[in-house]
């Protein structure tokens, strides 16, 4: 392995970071909603992440961008990756099946019946 493929970020450290990214409508994180459909690390360790939302009229984008952004890229050291991409896809669409079982608990500890 070069160096070049060892300093590139896992997809494991990419998916666990993107947890800290918060769904502001329904305060759980987009992993476990579901939201990610996809992650690639390039060789230039930029992240391209597939992603939904739970509707397409959302227009909290920005926000999500903006945490994504702070989660993947921020931080000492200059963070996991050194840039981002998130490509918005609508298909297949999001439904409650795709949240996990974490984001189950953590929907119901917030008091929605799933």
């Amino acid at each position: 392995m070069s160096t070049e493929q060892a300093d590139l970020a896992a997809i494991e450290d990419v998916e666990e970071a993107m947890r800290d990214v918060v769904d502001p409508e329904l305060g759980i994180n987009v992993v476990d909603l579901g939201l990610v459909y996809d992650i690639r690390v390039e060789e230039d360790n930029t992240a391209t992440i597939d992603m939904t939302l739970t509707s397409a009229a959302c227009p909290l984008t920005d926000v999500i961008e903006d945490q994504t952004r702070a989660a993947l890229t921020g931080g000492p050291g200059g963070g996991l990756v050194s840039d981002f991409r998130i490509n918005w896809v609508w298909m297949p669409p999001w439904g409650p099946e795709k949240i996990t079982e974490d984001g189950r608990e953590q929907l119901r500890a917030l008091g929605f019946t799933v």
